[in-house]
């Protein structure tokens, strides 16, 4: 009588293990994919492109370029409006690639039994 207490009915163990293990191949997967995205890099431009930034996977910038003709000592702020710009829509590429990508991956989360 007192057996089937704390225990699972029927099946349940083997399904904890799938479970588990399918756990473990994502969490490997998101791993990968994390690293090919870090090793990447992305661009974006502002101002017609007179304006280039480029940062990693990592969200670092790793090149600011420029045209002569945006650099006017009277007019700083759009110089900084621009770079704020351009860097900014770099980043939103680099989140957009990772959201993208993790959702490829735990994609299949909804047809789990919970």
């Amino acid at each position: 009588m007192g057996k089937g207490r704390g225990g699972f009915p029927g099946g349940m163990p083997g399904n904890m293990n799938n479970l588990m293990k399918q756990a473990q191949r994502m969490q490997r997967q998101m791993e990968e994919k994390t690293a090919e995205l870090e090793s990447q890099s992305y661009e974006a431009t502002a101002g017609g492109g007179v304006v280039t930034v480029t940062v990693s996977g990592k969200r670092e910038i790793l090149s600011i370029k420029m045209d002569k003709e945006v650099v006017d000592p009277d007019d700083i702020e759009m110089l900084e409006d621009l770079l704020i710009s351009a860097t900014n829509e770099a980043l939103r590429k680099v989140d957009e690639a990772s959201a993208s990508a993790m959702s490829g991956i735990t994609g299949g989360l909804g047809g789990l039994p919970f």
